[in-house]
């Protein structure tokens, strides 16, 4: 499994440690909501919105370095327009992996 890290975040900022900080603190904040908002409308099986929550997720999933989850998640965005849910484990191990990262952070 794939894990999380900060080198697109590090070539962004080209340097900046200051920009890094904001962007890890805004992902620390929105991640935990949009996760929570994900589960909501999975369990109401909102497929609609719930894709469009991993369309959201997905943007994070790609800045933390997840290129293989990045696909993943790609997938089941799609999939769930379906009403498609064979990748919700996969995609909710990837959420944890994420989650337990930003704890470190």
């Amino acid at each position: 499994m794939e894990q999380p890290n900060q080198s697109y975040i590090k070539s962004l900022s080209a340097g900046n440690i200051e920009f890094e900080k904001k962007l890890i603190a805004v992902i620390k904040s929105e991640f935990p909501v949009e996760k929570e908002t994900y589960l909501e409308n999975l369990a109401a099986k909102k497929y609609i919105e719930t894709a469009e929550n991993v369309h959201k997720l997905k943007h994070k999933i790609s800045i933390l370095g997840l290129e293989k989850s990045y696909g993943v998640a790609a997938q089941y965005e799609n999939d769930l327009r379906e009403e498609n849910t064979a990748l919700k484990g996969n995609f909710e191990t990837i959420l944890q992996t994420i989650t337990d990262y930003l704890i470190t952070l």
